[in-house]
This record gives C-alpha cells, sequence and structure tokens, in this order.
C-alpha cells in the first residue's frame, strides 16, 4: 500500500511579546535543561532590549516547538533536528553576534556542525559536559557552617575570586573587553539577589559558587571555586553542601549544575554532595 504523503509546514520567526506563555510552556517541558533562559525570561519576558537578545520560534503546523536563544549566548532550547537547520540558516544571516553556543549536546552539536563552516574555528570545544541534578541533602555529610551569603558591601572581596574563577575556566579574563563592566554587573545582581555564596578567611575566599539560574521549578550552582592554596582539604564537598541547603530551602526544589567532562575531582565532589549525572550540555566557545 502506498502511503498518502504527509506535507508540514514549519517556519521560523522572532517571538515577540505576545508569544510569552507559548514559550513558557516549551521551555517548562524540561525546567532542568532550560534554567538558564526560562530564569532570564520569566525577568525580563521576551522584549529584546530587556532579555538582552532575541528569542527565535519554530513553528510546525502552526504550534510552537522548539526555541533559539541568540544573545551573548547562542542556546537551542528543546530543539529537533529540523528546528536546529532553520535557526542554523538565521544565524548564518545574521552572523555571529555571540561569544559562546552551549546546550543540550546533541542539538548544541548539530548547531555548531552546521555553523563551523562559517563561524569557526572556535577558541574550544567542550563536547561533553555532564548535567547533574539532586532534589536533596546527603544524608551523611554536614554543610561548611563558615559558607555565607554574600553582603552588597562585600563586593571588593568577591569579585577577585568571581574573576579568577572565569579565568580558569573559560580561559581568558572577563575584564577584557568592556572593562569588566558587564561582568561586574551580574556580580552585582547575584549579590543583590542573595544567591553568591562564600567562605571568607582574613578578608579573602576561600570557597565561592552561586545560584545562577532560578526558576521556581529548578536552579542551577555555577562558579563553583576554590582558592589554589585551599585545594585538596575538601572545602570544595562541604563548600557544595552548605550552598545546595541554601537553594533547596530559599530556591528550588530541584538543583543543577554541569561541569566539564575531564574534570574528574569536581565531578567527584559533586557526586559526594549527591548529584548524579541526568544528561549533558555542549560548549563552543569564541
Amino acid at each position: 500500500m502506498v502511503r498518502p504523503l504527509v506535507l508540514t509546514q514549519t517556519t521560523t520567526r522572532v517571538l515577540e511579546p505576545g508569544d510569552l506563555g507559548a514559550a513558557l510552556a516549551v521551555m517548562e517541558s524540561d525546567p532542568v535543561a532550560n534554567a538558564f533562559v526560562a530564569s532570564r525570561v520569566q525577568v525580563a519576558g521576551l522584549d529584546p532590549w530587556r532579555l538582552g537578545g532575541e528569542m527565535w520560534g519554530w513553528y510546525a503546523d502552526g504550534k510552537l516547538r522548539s526555541l533559539c536563544y541568540s544573545g551573548a549566548n547562542l542556546v537551542p532550547i528543546c530543539a529537533t533536528p529540523e528546528a536546529v537547520r532553520a535557526f542554523a540558516d538565521r544565524a548564518r544571516r545574521t552572523g555571529r553576534r555571540c561569544s559562546s553556543i552551549v546546550g543540550p549536546a546533541e542539538p548544541t552539536a548539530l548547531l555548531w556542525k552546521l555553523l563551523e563552516p562559517h563561524w569557526g574555528p572556535a577558541r574550544d570545544v567542550r563536547p561533553h559536559q555532564p548535567l547533574m541534578v539532586t532534589e536533596r541533602m546527603p544524608d551523611d555529610l554536614a554543610p561548611d557552617p563558615y559558607v555565607r551569603r554574600i553582603r552588597k558591601d562585600e563586593m571588593d572581596v568577591i569579585m577577585p575570586a568571581c574573576v579568577a574563577m572565569f579565568t580558569e575556566e573559560v580561559g581568558v579574563s572577563p575584564m577584557a573587553g568592556d572593562g569588566g563592566l558587564l561582568y561586574q554587573a551580574r556580580v552585582a545582581e547575584l549579590v543583590g539577589a542573595g544567591r553568591s555564596f562564600a567562605r571568607v578567611e582574613d578578608g579573602k575566599v576561600v570557597f565561592k559558587a552561586e545560584i545562577g539560574a532560578a526558576t521556581s521549578r529548578a536552579c542551577q550552582i555555577q562558579g563553583v571555586w576554590v582558592a589554589p592554596e585551599h585545594r585538596g582539604q575538601g572545602l570544595s564537598v562541604t563548600g557544595m553542601a552548605a550552598v545546595l541547603r541554601y537553594a533547596l530551602a530559599d530556591v528550588a526544589p530541584v538543583v543543577s549544575l554541569y561541569v566539564n567532562d575531564f574534570n574528574t575531582a569536581a565531578r567527584a565532589c559533586y557526586r559526594r554532595v549527591g548529584f548524579r549525572e541526568t544528561g549533558a550540555f555542549m560548549s563552543v566557545l569564541f
């Protein structure tokens, strides 16, 4: 029997503020993986000026199915292979405006494969970054009692640690380009929101981490760092337990993070605190 040919009408466009409900519904289908973009959209909506970028939507048969955030990062969201191809076409036409491509590993890998001939080479490609999740505190681990929220008047204390962490992790200083104005503003935003945590000894940070993205469904820990002279003492394990306690009590019922697969020490630390691997991200850095 010859099956009839089914034609699917698809289209891609920049979303507008009136599309907010539909966009949030797409992101809600995977609240953990989409926490980074969802947290921004819930605060800023879809107005490009407030959001800091455009939200592209991919429609099939008139229904919004996939998204792609195009700002400082290019982030595919719930993106099917067909949607990724459409987003890649749009990205090629607009040219590279982002400093990184980041998202779930499979669609991000396809997006980079399509864009690399036009945007490459990248400064660094991290194809497998395990996504780790937990919903509970470990039973057999006491959180570090000295890890606390950083106060607004402690920006001069936390900034050197943030810059050191970013430079070590990304390979370039966040103070380059605009002199660090955007980065300092982001750090100040997290401090002001009560989502920056550290253990401070003699006026210097020895451990720090932030709750970067946060929605009512999930949040994401980022920027985990131990001062080099204090490494190997277990501060990251007890410090992460302390930040996890704050996150579960005050922010969201599910806490996530993603980590470089080659960072075996960090992965062991997070497993000790109770995080389990549930997927993978990929990052392309320019």
